[in-house]
């Protein structure tokens, strides 16, 4: 027979190694997406304001597509021809047919550089196309 007592197991406190890790982790996260999400927004291209304009909740995937005053397109930081942007959008509207562009063109632009930026889209069977203005100044 066995008379010893059995020692319970000491319950263990809170472990803050863990949580700390984790903390940390979730900082790197957002802050690393918050980095990604207003990526292309702070190009040098000015807006247009619009009377009735509000701001948008930024959706993750979306396109963006920046016309620049000497007409120049930039998608993603990276300048593209024409030719170049429409083969992307083609591999984009197969992958997501309802896939929203976002275009952005700058307020000195040359309406031709909008127009031909929306052909291209047409041409690459996009058909969601927005239109980005700025908040009006108060």
């Amino acid at each position: 027979m066995n008379f010893r007592k059995q020692a319970l197991p000491e319950p263990s406190g809170f472990q803050i190694a863990p949580m700390v890790d984790i903390v940390f982790l979730l900082l790197i996260f957002f802050l690393v997406t918050w980095n990604f999400a207003r990526y292309e927004t702070e190009l040098d291209v000015k807006v247009p304001t619009a009377k009735e304009g509000k701001e948008s909740r930024r959706s993750v995937g979306e396109v963006i597509i920046n016309v620049k005053t000497d007409g120049s397109i930039v998608m993603n930081r990276k300048t593209l021809t024409p030719e170049e942007l429409g083969g992307t959008l083609r591999k984009i509207a197969e992958l997501y047919p309802d896939q929203a562009i976002i275009l952005r063109g700058d307020e000195g632009a040359d309406y031709r550089h909008i127009v031909a930026v929306l052909d291209v889209c047409r041409g690459a069977n996009i058909w969601n196309v927005a239109f980005a203005t700025g908040r009006p100044e108060s």
